[in-house]
């Protein structure tokens, strides 16, 4: 019996449910890098780095070269940049319909009378 394509689905949203895992890919959405450069830019020890970078690949997101003692990573699939930049899309209007919603109740809160 095959799995149903809610369930991969969600499985697929749970690879990416880490803030590093979505730092990592949003890198990578610009260019392939070494581990070393992004080790800079995510700002974790090199253990979790490893240890998020075997998560991707696993899930066949990443695909790891190696250069010399480097290693290099590229996404698998150049969608995943557009899926990020999907969710940053969505995200920029919840947000900015919060910030509406919550300059509404200021507007709408009475002032409290002065203490004296």
């Amino acid at each position: 019996m095959s799995t149903p394509l809610y369930r991969l689905k969600a499985e697929f949203f749970k690879t990416l449910g880490h803030p590093v895992r979505i730092r990592v890919l949003e890198l990578l959405s610009e260019r392939e890098h070494a581990v070393s450069e992004m080790l800079a830019e995510v700002g974790v020890e090199p253990a979790h780095l490893s240890q998020q970078l075997a998560v991707l690949r696993r899930s066949n997101l990443v695909v790891a070269r190696r250069e010399g003692s480097a290693v290099h990573y590229a996404l698998t699939d150049p969608r995943v940049a557009e899926l990020l930049a999907v969710a940053r899309t969505i995200l920029s209007g919840v947000l900015a319909g919060q910030a509406e919603l919550l300059a509404d109740l200021r507007d709408a809160t009475p002032e409290a009378p002065p203490t004296a």
